[in-house]
């Protein structure tokens, strides 16, 4: 067989490996582009996959398509107008990037938050927890040809948007955090309406489940598939789900709480980390549906405490100029996707000099480069889903 030559290709730095293959047919590396519009990517990601035939050689995600300078944009606004830029880098999980925000800001401001707020906060961040999933969990069979789920998982999606949209009157961009507590308390009667709601939900899930656990092709596609050991997960700090469908038992919500979670996950609580140890894709899948039972255990816990809890204030009372004291912070929260962290910078004036976004899905687009070399082709959408990321939260 004649020795590989290199052949300058349309670049001045590109080459292609050219070689006489079985039959002296002649073989090429071909470099094939995914999206930056595609199904599987979940927003405007472009992926350029190097293939040897039908198996991939080299994996490169290209970001940046949705890039509007979040980081920048909060430092020429107040701390009350940051809120309303934070929820939205990632839009499944909007009511949590609120919270990181106004987090930072308490704390650097020592605020002590009321009661109320803190518990209306962290069941809301679990009802928004579990409208994330399952987002995930209709869209990811979709991408892999079961239309049939995503019925179902928006069935029950709508169920909790409803006491979401009544609470907040957003249904995506709720911007119902402020720094001191909350926007203003829930409306008489919605408790009930929250526990009717998550009963239903409770009520009609294994109908969602039942065509994903033990599902034959879906179980084909997944099992072995997009195998990410935890050496891995932490060389490139992916978090939350992904990490933990690897064997990585972390989890910020008990290890270092905040809101109410020190209680949620404290001995006596209904809190606990779901883990996984096989890596591969059906891991993931598998985290993502329990961790819906765990957010709704979380939810009625905090129901029952809300419901005893005498009324009261929901937020504290602000100066009409809102100043932070010089100093710094970083305040990361347990998002659906995994760590949400801000690195808040202040030199005492109503805007931040600094604000840094560590969002959750960076890391774990990341590890593409890992994950996908080596694996075919048609395996490629079922990895690529099972990452469960939004690019809005990659870009930034």
């Amino acid at each position: 067989m004649p020795e590989p030559t290199s052949v300058p290709s349309s670049g001045p730095t590109r080459t292609t490996t050219v070689a006489v293959g079985a039959g002296g047919l002649a073989t090429a590396d071909m470099v094939l582009n995914i999206g930056p519009q595609h199904p599987a990517t979940h927003g405007v990601l472009r992926l350029r996959l190097t293939l040897d035939g039908e198996r991939i050689v080299r994996a490169e995600p290209i970001i940046g398509y949705m890039h509007r300078g979040a980081e920048k944009l909060f430092e020429v606004r107040d701390y009350r107008q940051i809120v309303v830029l934070a929820n939205r880098h990632d839009w499944l999980s909007a009511f949590s990037n609120e919270l990181g925000v106004v987090l930072a800001v308490e704390e650097m401001l020592g605020m002590e938050v009321p009661e109320r707020a803190v518990w209306l906060r962290t069941m809301l961040a679990e009802l928004n927890r579990v409208l994330n999933h399952l987002m995930f969990l209709g869209s990811y069979p979709l991408e892999l040809g079961a239309i049939t789920p995503v019925f179902y998982a928006f069935r029950e999606r709508e169920e909790l948007q409803a006491v979401m949209e009544e609470a907040s009157g957003g249904r995506m961009h709720y911007m119902f955090n402020r720094v001191g507590g909350l926007k203003e308390d829930v409306p008489a009667g919605w408790l009930g309406r929250v526990d009717d709601a998550v009963a239903a939900v409770r009520r009609r899930l294994p109908d969602l489940e039942s065509m994903l656990v033990g599902n034959e092709i879906l179980t084909a596609r997944t099992r072995g598939v997009g195998v990410l050991d935890v050496a891995t997960v932490q060389q490139y700090g992916v978090s939350g789900p992904i990490a933990r469908a690897s064997g990585l038992d972390v989890d910020l919500r008990r290890d270092a709480p905040y809101l109410a979670y020190a209680e949620l996950f404290g001995e006596d609580g209904p809190g606990r980390v779901v883990t996984r140890t096989a890596g591969d894709c059906l891991s993931r899948l598998e985290v993502l549906l329990e961790q819906v039972h765990v957010s709704l255990d979380l939810v009625e816990h905090c129901l029952s405490v809300l419901g005893s809890m005498a009324a009261g204030p929901v937020n504290q009372r602000l100066p009409k100029v809102l100043k932070v004291p010089e100093g710094e912070t970083y305040v990361a929260t347990e998002n659906p996707l995994g760590f949400n962290g801000y690195y808040l910078v202040s030199r005492g004036e109503k805007t931040p000099w600094r604000l840094k976004l560590r969002s959750a899905s960076f890391n774990n687009v990341q590890v593409l480069t890992e994950l996908l070399p080596g694996t075919l082709v048609s395996d490629m959408v079922a990895i690529l889903g099972s990452t469960f990321f939004v690019v809005g939260d990659v870009d930034k």
